[in-house]
């Protein structure tokens, strides 16, 4: 897989050079003043790699909102880094399996109050961007 994908002509050229999947990422922060976010570019590199591979997503997921928001507009799955990082340091294994029981809640919480039962549900919803759910 190949991160840091933020284009869809660069998903377009990570499969052409073989790639199994890709993750859209700006690798922890915007670098430069008014790049684009990763949540604005998913929807464009999900649909240039148009279900060949899977999308990832890996940039600011912090809640279960987070990755309801990301999942809804495409991709596969999202990853986790700071959000586990900072229940490692505070109280090793068990910090990290409170932090992933919190952020699966808050994803339930998240679909149900915005009428969805499942994630399948949400990814057949049409017309849902960015500002549809926060």
């Amino acid at each position: 897989m190949l991160k840091g994908i933020q284009h869809p002509d660069d998903a377009r050229a990570a499969l052409d050079a073989g790639m199994d999947g890709v993750i859209v990422s700006n690798h922890g922060g915007r670098q430069v003043d008014r790049a684009v976010g990763s949540l604005t570019a998913l929807p464009g590199v999900v649909a240039a790699v148009a279900g060949r591979v899977p999308v990832l997503f890996d940039s600011g997921i912090r809640t279960g909102a987070d990755a309801a928001l990301a999942l809804a507009l495409g991709a596969d799955a999202v990853l986790l880094g700071r959000p586990y990082a900072y229940g490692l340091a505070l109280d090793g294994e068990a910090g990290v399996r409170h932090v992933l029981r919190c952020v699966l809640a808050e994803l339930d919480v998240t679909l149900a109050l915005a009428g969805h039962a499942s994630l399948p549900e949400v990814r057949a919803a049409e017309g849902l961007t960015h500002t549809a759910w926060g």
